[in-house]
Order: C-alpha cells, then structure tokens, then sequence
C-alpha cells in the first residue's frame, strides 16, 4: 500500500495463542468468547504483524515476530510453528525481495518476545543479529525494563532476543516520540508497559497508524476491552480514549498488530460504537 512516496506491507510472523481470559481482562468470558472463541485450553488465536516500510530510500521492518528460539515446551504453550499458518517472517521477507543484510532499520515497539524474537537467530549456538547492517529502535527505558522486568512481566522478556545488539552497538536507543524518517513516526502510548510505542505512517494526505497493543485486535476497539496483560491499565483506557477518536475522526487506517483475521480497517461509529471495516492490503 502506498502513503505518497512511502510504501508499507503487512507481514506476519504467523499465529500463536493466548489465554482468554488475560486477553480480555474485566470482560466476561461469555462476552469474549463470542468474538474469539477459545479452544479447549482457554487460549484465543492470534497473529503476529510486522510491517515492511520503504521510505526515504531506507527498508524499514516494524515488529519481528516470535522468531524460532523457542524450546518444545513453550512451542506447545504458545502454538508456536504450526505449518498450517504458512510462511514465517523471513519467508515473508524473501517474498517480498528483502535479504536480511538489506535491512536498515528494525523497530520494536516494545520487547516482549511476540514483538522481537526474529531481532536475533542462532548461529554457531549463540543468538546473533538477523539483520547485520540495521539499527534496532526501542525506547531506552523499554530496554532498561527488559532487563530488569519484575516478577509479573519477567516471562515476557527473553535476553536472546535484545542483549546481542548490545554486543556488536546496533542498538539506536530513543527516549521520547521521534520521526525516524520522513513519514515514519514512533509515539510512545503507556498502558501495555510503561515505554510501549505505537507507529504513525503519513505521506501523500493520508495516515496509518500501527495500535500494536494498545488495540491489539478489532475485539479491543471498546474502552473497556483492556488486557489484564496490562501493567497499567487505566493509562491504556486514557490512551484509547486519546487515539481511537482521532483514528475515525481523520479517517486514519488502524493497522492490528495481533488481530488473526484483519491486519487493518477504517475505523467507523455506528449507535454509538466504534467498528472495524476490514481494508485489504499487501
């Protein structure tokens, strides 16, 4: 899809599952359950998007998926891998004539494995880069908190995914809202985590937003629909009532960052709600 001169794709890095009920936090499971139906484990099927950007003569990749690190055990409490979901990022990628050495920039908008895991691959049995010629952006802080995460959101962060950047100075480290080139704009939005970023698209009159988990899929388009993954979720409903408005209001594409069946909508106000009308893009 094209923004004036900036050109965007949605990738995916495939579907896992999480537990229902900490997707939908206060909402009852028999209103949750009627648009995301669990399966007999409680976990709801989910997506993982990426975007693949190029702007200002720079390949820009948003989100890397889960990546491929994970062990036996926490494939199976995820769903990690299955082969009836398709290609995985790199595959995506390739697709789309992209080598991961064409790379120049990688955003996370935060670093919760879902969000970073193909920042690194095993290489000789150590965690190496994907991309080797890119700058990796985060917030300093988000960093910081990976490092140090509590107790409640330590099983969230997986160092293999964000300490070797460290080691060969890839990382390009931000500390506050920063247009990253021309069209690409990271805003910080707290709620999920403290430092969790969304991303603004703009170019020729128009604009996409990336809600990554501020609105992870269409089902959390009301207020109230907040994560209990959420480490502060009265921060998330302020956020929503902030930026949800401004989308059906100036007509902005929301682009879903874990939605299994639409990447992206206008969203619209019907008796008094904010729906979702899917938008096809490549």
């Amino acid at each position: 899809m094209k923004l004036g001169d900036l050109e965007f794709h949605v990738l995916s890095d495939g579907t896992f599952r999480l537990d229902g009920g900490a997707m939908f936090g206060v909402i009852p499971r028999p209103m949750w359950e009627r648009v995301a139906p669990p399966d007999d484990r409680n976990r709801i099927r989910l997506r993982m998007n990426s975007l693949l950007i190029r702007a200002a003569g720079k390949v820009i990749l948003v989100e890397t998926g889960a990546g491929d690190k994970f062990d036996a055990k926490r494939r199976d409490i995820y769903a990690l891998g299955l082969a009836s979901e398709g290609p995985r990022l790199p595959e995506q990628l390739a697709a789309r004539g992209v080598k991961p050495e064409q790379v120049d920039i990688v955003v996370n908008t935060h670093l919760h494995f879902d969000h970073c895991g193909w920042n690194t691959r095993m290489i000789d049995g150590n965690p190496a880069p994907t991309f080797p010629n890119a700058r990796y952006i985060t917030q300093r802080a988000e960093l910081e908190h990976a490092r140090h995460a509590s107790e409640r959101d330590r099983a969230s962060y997986f160092p293999e995914n964000f300490e070797p950047m460290a080691k060969t100075g890839q990382w390009s480290l931000i500390e506050k809202d920063e247009e990253i080139v021309p069209g690409v704009r990271l805003i910080r939005v707290p709620g999920h985590n403290r430092d969790m970023m969304c991303v603004l698209l703009t170019g020729g009159g128009q604009t996409a937003m990336l809600l990554a988990d501020l609105v992870p899929t269409a089902a959390h388009l009301p207020l109230p629909w907040i994560m209990g993954f959420d480490l502060y979720p009265m921060e998330t409903l302020e956020n929503k009532r902030k930026w949800i408005p401004e989308i059906v209001r100036s007509d902005w594409l929301a682009i879903f960052g874990h939605d299994p069946n639409v990447a992206a909508a206008r969203l619209r106000e019907r008796d008094g709600k904010v729906v979702a009308e899917p938008v096809e893009v490549c």
